[in-house]
């Protein structure tokens, strides 16, 4: 067959195929305008980053295996990038929005991110990857639904509520990255926002109705304990894992996760106080909003809820009740305790130890003793045109050295579809809270002290959770197990943002010899190219 014909077919088939899938799955479409504007979350005016005018963005609303068509105008005086926080962007890292994958949208242009919430469920969020961009704003909430056909654990609720909650400067974001790139450590923030405000936030409900509350944690720095006067919180999912219906009286969000939790509007109708508080912190800053009944005589008498404050013990002990309902089904119409993760040898063990000091008179973070330093151009670019020089495979070590700090671009190799644990290991007396994109992975065991292989006996093997985030506690450690089923470069990350910025993250490349598009989706054909790839061509279809 002539060449220009097995193209034409090659083309072809390549209708069809996305024929097939728009029939069965919906492309939504989004055009977002990026923008500074003035904001004043704490009091005070601010240059904020908003959305289409907003501030924080606009949710996005989607189904499982919906196609998602983001087209990205980047209005600022600089490079920009989104990422979607627990998005597994199934063979297709190059939408992952994070240096490493993709490169920024220059000031004045747009790109179109082409994603798929494939087999997906749950809550997730998005935020701005680069510089200290998150400080500014320009982050907000993603929901994805089952399937109409598909069983969901409880009764669909009365409303539906986005909550990102998180910690906040009075200073500009340019301010604090200068303070970063000069070697210094960020002071402590001044607030604790609650959909953008310090306080007032309002959720309006009707006395006897039931609602869920999407809760994410979008700050900076601190784990945050939420709670509402006079009402039990009953966990249903996280990050995309239907969960056991537990009920609290107050949650912690640690930096970077996502919960749902259902409220029952069962009290005297009033107007309760929502608290938002910061943990492990002194001294400790709080934020309020108001859980408003509809026909609300007035505010409720009474103190307002105590939380927690630097209880190490009780938080971990919460993080341990959260555990996968077995007899939920997940995107899928099949159980989510069919997939028996404990019955699998794993075939690699990685350590990860997290650490802080100087490098040339500089304040830097590391994991492994390797601060990450990026280069000029993305790795996920770089593997697909071959440009040697950019990144080296195995550039940071399987366990921790007890070495000073070096700057690499640190990346570990891995084979698809092997299925690794990972542990990470904090010494340090802060709380650490790490984040993988691409994949969710099973959290399997958390405990205080030094990890060693005695540690396993203790693992939860049968109904872990699985997400995308995990909280290390301080002197403690965590273990996860993941499958890796999903081919590209994926950055794992500390979600202390400025811990993240100073070198506290890496990229786990991985690979698989095969060409096939059911492994691996070639490179978009609207990406931009910068650095060392700039001047080369996508591919031609």
């Amino acid at each position: 067959m002539r060449p220009e014909l097995l193209l034409l077919v090659a083309a072809f088939a390549v209708l069809l195929a996305a024929a097939a899938v728009s029939a069965d799955s919906p492309y939504k479409f989004f055009t977002w305008n990026v923008t500074y504007g003035t904001i004043y979350p704490l009091g005070v005016p601010q240059k904020g980053i908003l959305i289409n005018g907003q501030f924080p963005g606009p949710d996005i609303h989607s189904v499982t295996n919906d196609n998602l068509i983001i087209d990205v105008i980047n209005s600022l005086d600089e490079p920009f990038l989104i990422s979607w926080n627990g998005i597994q962007q199934r063979r297709n890292s190059y939408e992952d929005g994070v240096f490493g994958t993709t490169c920024p949208i220059p000031p004045g242009q747009n790109f179109t991110y082409i994603l798929q919430v494939k087999d997906q469920i749950g809550s997730f969020f998005y935020f701005p990857s680069l510089a200290f961009h998150k400080a500014a704003g320009g982050f907000g909430g993603i929901r994805i639904l089952s399937r109409p056909l598909i069983p969901v654990p409880f009764d669909d609720p009365a409303g539906d509520y986005t909550v990102l909650i998180g910690d906040w400067y009075k200073a500009n974001h340019t301010a604090l990255k200068a303070v970063l790139d000069g070697g210094k450590i960020l002071p402590f923030p001044d607030g604790i926002l609650i959909n953008g405000r310090a306080d007032g936030s309002t959720f309006s409900v009707q006395q006897g109705k039931t609602y869920r509350l999407r809760i994410s944690n979008v700050g900076l720095v601190n784990s945050l304990n939420f709670r509402i006067q006079g009402h039990k919180l009953v966990l249903v999912e996280v990050e995309g894992t239907h969960t056991l219906q537990t009920t609290y009286s107050s949650l912690d969000v640690h930096v970077g996760q996502s919960y749902s939790v259902l409220v029952t509007a069962d009290q005297p109708a009033l107007d309760y106080t929502i608290v938002v508080s910061s943990r492990f912190t002194s001294p400790v800053l709080a934020s309020s909003g108001i859980f408003r009944y509809s026909n609300s005589a007035g505010a409720a008498p009474g103190p307002l809820p105590g939380g927690p404050t630097i209880q190490v013990d009780w938080s971990l002990n919460q993080a341990r009740s959260i555990r996968t309902n077995l007899t939920a089904s997940g995107p899928r119409p099949n159980p989510q305790g069919s997939y028996h993760y404990g019955l699998i040898n794993t075939t690699r063990t990685i350590r990860l130890a997290n650490s802080a000091g100087p490098v040339n008179g500089k304040q830097r973070y590391a994991v492994n003793s390797v601060s990450f330093v990026a280069p000029d151009t993305p790795l996920k670019v770089a593997d697909y045109f071959k440009i040697s020089g950019v990144f080296r495979v195995g550039s940071i070590p399987d366990y921790p050295t007890g070495g000073g700090i070096y700057l690499d671009t640190s990346v570990i190799g891995l084979d698809y579809r092997t299925f690794i644990e990972i542990v990470f290991e904090n010494s340090e007396n802060i709380l650490q809270s790490w984040h993988l994109d691409g994949y969710s992975f099973f959290v399997v065991g958390m405990d205080g002290g030094q990890w060693s292989p005695a540690s396993r006996n203790g693992y939860n093997l049968r109904d872990a959770v699985s997400r995308s985030t995990t909280q290390v506690y301080p002197h403690s450690w965590t273990a996860i197990y993941i499958p890796l089923d999903n081919v590209g470069m994926w950055n794992l990350r500390s979600e202390y943002w400025a811990r993240q910025y100073l070198g506290q993250q890496l990229y786990l490349r991985v690979y698989t010899t095969s060409t096939s598009l059911r492994d691996e989706y070639p490179i978009p054909k609207n990406a931009i190219l910068c650095g060392r790839a700039s001047g080369r061509r996508t591919r031609p279809l």
